[in-house]
């Protein structure tokens, strides 16, 4: 099936652990970003998030307080609702990353 969707670009990257990780230690202004629900950010996150729930209809919200100067390293389980906030982010003129298989594919070292 034709998804109309798909022709528009993306302007967000999609990242592998290892990059979105050498990436996130080296840029200036750089924010983590946990979209995942309170309860799961609460069972174990990356040292330095911030839990912003992409669910909620205070996501919306909470994007205009947050400064567009930064990049926002985003994740969550699986990478699906944190590859929606950056399309949301970034249509919005975030500079944004998308960790690519969600937190599991952090690297520990």
């Amino acid at each position: 099936m034709f998804n109309i969707f798909k022709s528009a670009p993306k302007n967000y990257e999609n990242l592998d652990g290892k990059t979105f990780k050498t990436k996130f230690q080296s840029a200036p202004k750089a924010e983590l970003l946990d979209v995942r629900t309170a309860g799961e950010f609460a069972s174990g996150t990356i040292k330095g998030a911030k839990n912003l729930d992409v669910t909620t209809g205070q996501f919306q919200n909470a994007l205009g307080s947050l400064d567009k100067d930064k990049e926002y390293f985003v994740f969550c389980r699986s990478g699906n609702r944190s590859g929606s906030a950056c399309d949301l982010m970034s249509a919005q003129g975030f500079k944004c990353y998308n960790l690519a298989g969600g937190i599991g594919a952090w690297p520990n070292n």
